[in-house]
């Protein structure tokens, strides 16, 4: 998969965390989504000024200025949200875990000013990536941290991973 989301060099790429990487490849995912998005929608409007008899107008043009004009502004906002995001998930050094035990990373975000339902769902969601629904049981149940982050609605969800297996 190219990259050209953010510029980043070959080095930079191969010190990305798994999580960072999964964040990279997210946005650089729904980026892609946003350019198909444009060129069809480029694309019908063409034919519509086309159909209509009005291809010596300016309406295609100022249209399509305008279609560029959001898709750079969400593209923007992929891009912040990305670096905002890998930011956060910045690897640590050894000597700067906090103490208390734990995974050394777990493959999301813990915030624990976050709602017990919302940390159900980050959690739940990034496991339910991992495709094997063995290995996500598996990978979930050794998962000290997600123990701890959800509490009562740990055994929730894994009531939800062994249904899967």
């Amino acid at each position: 998969m190219e990259f050209d989301i953010i510029e980043m060099t070959e080095e930079e790429l191969l010190a990305l965390s798994t999580v960072q990487m999964r964040l990279l490849r997210t946005a650089q995912q729904d980026k892609n989504e946003l350019t198909s998005e444009l060129e069809r929608d480029k694309q019908t409007f063409y034919n519509i000024v086309l159909s209509a008899g009005m291809l010596n107008s300016s309406l295609y043009t100022d249209k399509c200025a305008e279609l560029d004009a959001e898709y750079e502004k969400q593209v923007e906002i992929l891009k912040d949200n990305l670096v905002y995001n890998l930011s956060l998930n910045v690897p640590t050094a050894d000597d700067d875990k906090p103490s208390g035990g734990g995974d050394e990373e777990p493959g999301y975000i813990v915030d624990y000013s976050l709602s017990y339902l919302d940390r159900y769902q980050i959690v739940r969601n990034y496991y339910m990536s991992i495709p094997d629904a063995a290995e996500r049981l598996n990978l979930f149940m050794a998962d000290t941290t997600a123990q701890n982050y959800l509490g009562q609605y740990y055994y929730t969800l894994q009531n939800l991973f062994e249904q899967y297996v």
